[in-house]
């Protein structure tokens, strides 16, 4: 088992924070996809590192990557770590490192639809966690990922030690947008903005793990993922081109189901919530944010697009469903279709 390390760009970034983060429980958050994960678990890593400049500098300064300490961190057996993340998460983590150790029946656990939240028996175990004394004379340190996967009960269960943790006792937890956290969580943590990195930072990053990509491409997905480095390098992965981004939009106004409609579902519903918020910016003399603007045309209907808009985000509310996979893209994509074509002429000052 593999933690996730620190990438590129971030080695500065963490040098800043460590140098100001004060306070027992820090809230990293950022735009999704912009290291969050990596950025907490390489602080946790120099709380926790016993080497003798960070020892002398109370993990003010990034681990050493070699003591005992931080090998057991790399390895994901450090017994004074403990990261929650939630079940669904894991498998595309490649780590069970936030199991829920809660769960009695493991057999019974396998056979349901592994879990978008982090539970509250998983906060228990954590607070339990924090009671425990320190095992290698450091600091314990609890790592939440994504915090906004606390429901409210997990968050409450979480408030009293988040404000008072016993001893030694840190906690980081990290997010997308801040106002996704409960007020009552962020009030007791000390907030660090992760903001994006350089575009061409990311593109070289991208084009070196992805060999024969090339810089244009890489800059079209880019585009596509809203800026998000790891959002592109997940388009990546699952197959998607810098062409059949481009070519989406004439697709759909032509009902051309195309590869894109053996996406998953999650994924093909993101994607026409992006091409639809373009449209309405290039319809309103707006520039296209996620698709280039040449592939956007500026003649759609305001109100349909608004209709549209409405039945994407019921859409995206149930797109983990067990749906007739088919039947939904070929929903979808009747939507689509009607909401992209040209508005009426206008006669007379009314359209026709």
């Amino acid at each position: 088992m593999s933690l996730l390390r620190l990438l590129p760009w971030q080695d500065g970034v963490l040098r800043e924070a460590l140098g100001r983060l004060t306070s027992s429980a820090v809230l990293v958050h950022g735009q999704p996809g912009s290291g969050q994960l990596e950025l907490a678990l390489a602080v946790a890593k120099a709380w926790l590192c016993e080497s003798p400049a960070s020892v002398a500098a109370s993990g003010a300064v990034p681990a050493c990557g070699h003591c005992p300490a931080c090998h057991l961190v790399d390895t994901g057996y450090h017994p004074d770590l403990k990261v929650l993340v939630p079940e669904a998460m894991q498998a595309s983590l490649g780590w069970d490192f936030g199991a829920d150790e809660a769960d009695a029946d493991k057999g019974e656990a396998k056979k349901r639809k592994p879990s978008q939240e982090i539970k509250v028996d998983a906060i228990r175990q954590a607070v339990t966690f924090c009671q425990s004394t320190v095992s290698r004379d450091r600091a314990k340190v609890v790592l939440i990922h994504p915090a906004d996967r606390m429901n409210t009960v997990s968050a409450n269960t979480l408030l009293k030690t988040l404000e008072e943790p016993p001893g030694r006792v840190r906690f980081l937890l990290s997010c997308g947008s801040i106002d996704d956290i409960l007020p009552t969580v962020r009030s007791r943590c000390q907030a660090w903005h992760l903001p994006l990195p350089e575009g061409g930072a990311v593109l070289d990053w991208l084009c070196t793990a992805h060999p024969g990509l090339s810089a244009s491409d890489a800059r079209v997905l880019l585009a596509a993922a809203g800026g998000s480095p790891q959002g592109a390098a997940e388009l990546l992965r699952l197959g998607w081109t810098a062409a059949a981004w481009q070519r989406l939009p004439k697709d759909v106004a032509g009902g051309v189901a195309g590869a894109w409609a053996g996406w998953p579902l999650p994924l093909l519903v993101d994607a026409l919530q992006k091409l639809c918020h373009d449209l309405a910016r290039a319809n309103a003399g707006g520039t296209a944010r996620f698709f280039p603007a040449e592939a956007v045309p500026a003649d759609t209907s305001l109100p349909r697009l608004t209709a549209w808009a409405a039945e994407l985000r019921q859409a995206r509310r149930h797109a983990d469903h067990p749906w007739n996979a088919g039947l939904k893209v070929e929903s979808l994509l009747f939507q689509a279709r009607r909401a992209v074509q040209p508005a009426p002429p206008v006669l007379g000052g009314k359209r026709a």
